[in-house]
Order: structure tokens, then C-alpha cells, then sequence
């Protein structure tokens, strides 16, 4: 076989981003002791997807990019409207979970660690549960993924690493990692 066939048999081929993400995160869900609905594994996948593009990552204030900072954020979404804060709360436990997974590592070496990025996440999420009580036919959607927040940080670090070509296979149990 000549090099650039196998180069060619190499690339992956999916049909969106999406998709890759969801199979990933899938198959570490299918490996846990205790998986996820694929309700909340599919969300997962479409949160990967949105972050795909880097700048939905961060936010432009007064012409200069720079990450959303969420803890000010939660706290502004209180004295919103209704569609306002469903929106603000939304992002902010989108972005405090991806962060929390694929960007654990970086986290970690700030300031701030990453429990209070899990806090902010969970708090977002059990606070957008009142808005919107069932998603995907699934009751009290946004409370699962705010109880199960951690883990489902977990499955993206693990996706991640996949990435990176770390070989996750005998990742059956997800358990909290500690931050130093």
C-alpha cells in the first residue's frame, strides 16, 4: 500500500461535527458503570458541535474579544426577561460544561479551578429547569444534566483526550478527578 493510501484510510468521514461528537461521547457512555440517557448525550454533542467555532467560545464587549465571564453573567441574568434569561442561562451552563471538559486541563491552571465552573454550571442549569421543564420529551432535563454535571464533563475530557490520540478504552468508570 502506497503512503497516500494510507493516508486516505486515516481520515474519518462523517456527515457534521455533530455526529463525530455524538458517537464519541457515546460509545465512553455505553462504557460507564452508570451511563447517561442518550437524550442528555445527544445535548452533549450539539454543545461540542456549537464550540466547534471558536468564536461562540468567546464574546465581543466593546470591540475586543475575551472569554465570557460567567459568574457576572449569572448574576445579570436575574433582572432579565424570561427569553433573555432562558437564553444567558443557557449559554452559561453550555460553556461553563464544555469548559469544564475539553478545557479542564487549562482550567486547572487558572485562578479560578474548575469546581466553581461546575457550580456555575449546575446553578444554571437547575435554574433553567424552571423555564423549560422537559426537553426532548425527557421531564426535568435541565435538573439531570445539572445533577449530572460532572460526569457529563467527564465523557468530553475523555472525548477530548480521544482526540488528542490518549487511549481512553479502559475508561469505564468516571469518577471525579481532584484538582491540585
Amino acid at each position: 500500500m502506497s503512503s497516500s493510501q494510507s493516508e486516505t484510510n486515516d481520515i474519518i468521514l462523517e456527515t457534521s461535527l455533530q455526529a463525530f461528537f455524538y458517537d464519541q461521547l457515546h460509545e465512553v457512555n455505553k462504557k460507564n458503570l452508570n451511563p447517561l440517557p442518550n437524550e442528555s448525550v445527544y445535548y452533549s454533542s450539539l454543545i461540542m458541535d456549537h464550540f466547534g467555532e471558536s468564536q461562540k467560545y468567546f464574546e465581543v464587549e466593546e470591540g475586543k474579544v475575551r472569554e465570557k465571564i460567567l459568574g457576572t453573567k449569572l448574576l445579570e441574568s436575574s433582572g432579565k426577561p424570561r427569553p433573555v434569561q432562558k437564553r444567558m442561562l443557557r449559554d452559561i451552563g453550555d460553556t461553563a460544561l464544555f469548559m469544564c471538559g475539553y478545557f479542564s486541563d487549562s482550567v486547572n491552571k487558572k485562578l479560578i479551578d474548575l469546581s466553581y465552573y461546575h457550580e456555575l454550571g449546575r446553578i444554571a442549569y437547575r435554574r433553567l429547569n424552571s423555564y423549560i421543564p422537559e426537553l426532548y420529551d425527557y421531564p426535568e432535563f435541565y435538573d439531570l444534566l445539572s445533577d449530572r454535571f460532572q460526569h457529563l464533563a467527564e465523557m468530553i475530557y475523555l472525548v477530548s483526550k480521544q482526540n488528542e490520540g490518549l487511549n481512553t478504552d479502559d475508561a469505564f468508570l468516571i469518577v471525579d478527578r481532584k484538582t491540585a
